[in-house]
């Protein structure tokens, strides 16, 4: 190339000023470079492939309060008084001997560790670090990033001792505890309840093959029928069964679940709750049982008291007529026949069979109520007073009692312990007869409602076995039960009629009876 004099200088200075424009680009290449650097919310370092700090970014220098020159001691290397300086002494030797395996391995460094902040806090770093390597593949020097995770570590730490509180609270409530999902699929117990059954709650495989065989033979059919049910529908769960224990003894239990739904309402989990109720059913049946024996008994006395009376008064004027007969044979037998002693002696016949009759009165006076003040009271509420007196009761023989009242019935005068008396006999009556029933579907309903303009009806239906002599039910002294005295039905019939009412019976059309009276609602007083 031919230069002319006075053309190389220009040529020089645009040659500097490019170079400058382009040192000058670069240098705010640099600035730029670094300014992201150090905005990085996160910290940034580099180290040497022998693990020696060269680089802080700012953020780093700021959390740490201090920066690479600082890290120069006299006999320590930069890497161990980083360590020994800012690291948490609980994790300095692991976090050595993993960045010490990475830079000897070259494999990249991953570690969570505590460090400490300039105001001397500790706060937990999730840490990476890759090596930088040239063609030949050789480390030239390591890039670290680190997040500051403590608030995410805190929260986790919080929440798992929130579960472990949780946990403990679920082991040691005095109940068993389940969870199902909306399939009805088995997938939690409590400890408690893995204590019953003899389970291991870390086999989450066993529970499905438990649950299938924990049942009373007797109940598993109905328990899986009504939660079939509640799954279906979202009805909530409750029954009584029985559960088997570890030890094979099966106790009876309280059982209720309900669903959890999202938002939308659909059904996510069930969680059920069952209790061990079985001292608490042998102790009612106990009572039962021993309230029926004392009901036999007291029947029993009670009979034999009312037998021993009628046969004590009754055979006073029956042996009084018989010696009175011999006597008037006597006399008309004599020669001359006495005539005027036999009349006498007829006389007396005539007042003893009188007294017979006067006892036969009496007996059927039991049958009879002395008339009591009456006063107006509500049929359907006295109703179910009763109801709720007899429904342990008709649950201690399974049986459930539905009632139908109309709505808006009149008050009735009435004597309230009598009528109550009457009802308490119905309902027990069927109760026995749906007991007896093999195929019944045990409920008893009662049923009120208006019989006419001017009287009120109360009916007992029950699907049992229903009346077999239905003609001879309301006779004194007769029973179709083993242990009956006969005197029930009666009782009620009489009770109802001195009320100026009706009680009868009529077997239903396809099974049971239906044992109904009414009540006028102008009563009457006649005794």
């Amino acid at each position: 190339m031919v230069f002319f004099v006075g053309e190389e200088q220009p040529i020089m200075q645009m040659e500097i000023a490019n170079q400058m424009q382009a040192e000058e680009a670069l240098r705010d290449r640099e600035r730029e470079l670094s300014l992201l650097v150090d905005m990085v919310p996160s910290h940034l370092w580099r180290l040497t492939p022998e693990g020696e700090p060269t680089f802080f970014n700012r953020r780093m220098t700021d959390f740490l309060g201090l920066d690479v020159p600082d890290t120069d001691k006299p006999g320590m290397s930069r890497l161990d008084v980083l360590i020994s300086t800012v690291l948490h002494p609980q994790d300095a030797v692991e976090f050595g001997e993993t960045l010490r395996h990475s830079l000897a391995t070259g494999v990249p460094f991953s570690l969570k560790y505590r460090l400490r902040r300039t105001d001397g806090l500790y706060r937990w770093m999730s840490s990476r670090a890759e090596p930088l390597r040239d063609h030949t593949g050789r480390i030239v020097q390591w890039y670290g990033l680190c997040h500051d995770i403590d608030d995410l570590v805190t929260a986790q730490e919080a929440l798992h001792d929130r579960e472990r509180e949780l946990s403990l609270l679920v082991d040691m409530v005095p109940s068993n505890l389940w969870r199902l999902t909306p399939q009805g699929e088995t997938t939690l117990v409590n400890k408690r309840m893995a204590n019953f059954l003899g389970m291991d709650l870390d086999d989450t495989q066993q529970l499905a093959v438990v649950f299938d065989t924990i049942f009373h033979p007797d109940d598993a059919g109905e328990v899986e029928a009504v939660l079939g049910s509640c799954l279906r529908t979202g009805e909530r769960f409750s029954m009584k069964y029985r559960l088997r224990r570890s030890d094979g003894v099966y106790r009876w239990m309280s059982g209720r679940a309900e669903p959890l739904r999202d938002e939308d309402g659909n059904i996510v989990q069930w969680f059920g709750l069952c209790h061990d109720i079985d001292d608490q059913m042998h102790a009612e049946d106990a009572l039962r049982r021993a309230y029926d024996k004392l009901a036999q008994a007291t029947q029993a006395a009670s009979l034999a008291e009312l037998s021993a009376s009628i046969a004590h008064e009754v055979n006073q004027p029956l042996a009084a007529i018989v010696a009175n007969s011999h006597a008037c044979y006597r006399w008309l037998s004599a020669t001359p026949p006495n005539v005027e002693r036999a009349k006498i002696t007829a006389e007396r016949i005539t007042r003893d069979a009188n007294s017979a009759a006067d006892v036969v009165s009496r007996v059927r006076a039991l049958f009879r109520r002395t008339p009591h003040a009456r006063s107006p009271e509500d049929v359907n509420r006295l109703t179910s007073e009763v109801c709720q007196l007899m429904v342990d009761e008709a649950a201690a023989k399974n049986v459930r009692i539905r009632t139908e009242l109309a709505p808006d019935l009149p008050s009735v005068a009435l004597d309230r312990v009598q009528i109550q008396q009457v009802l308490v006999n119905l309902i027990r009556n069927g109760v026995e007869a749906i007991e007896a029933a093999a195929d019944s579907q045990h409920v008893l309903q009662i049923l009120s409602s208006f019989d006419g303009p001017d009287a009120i009806r109360i009916e007992v239906r029950d699907d049992g076995t229903g009346f077999k002599d239905a003609e001879r039910v309301f006779e004194p002294f007769f029973t179709t039960k083993p242990h009956g005295m006969g005197m029930g039905l009666a009782i009620c019939r009489s009770i109802i009629e001195s009320h100026g009412g009706r009680l009868w019976m009529a077997n239903n059309e396809m099974r049971g009876a239906t044992v109904a009276f009414k009540l006028p609602l102008a009563a009457s007083e006649t005794p």
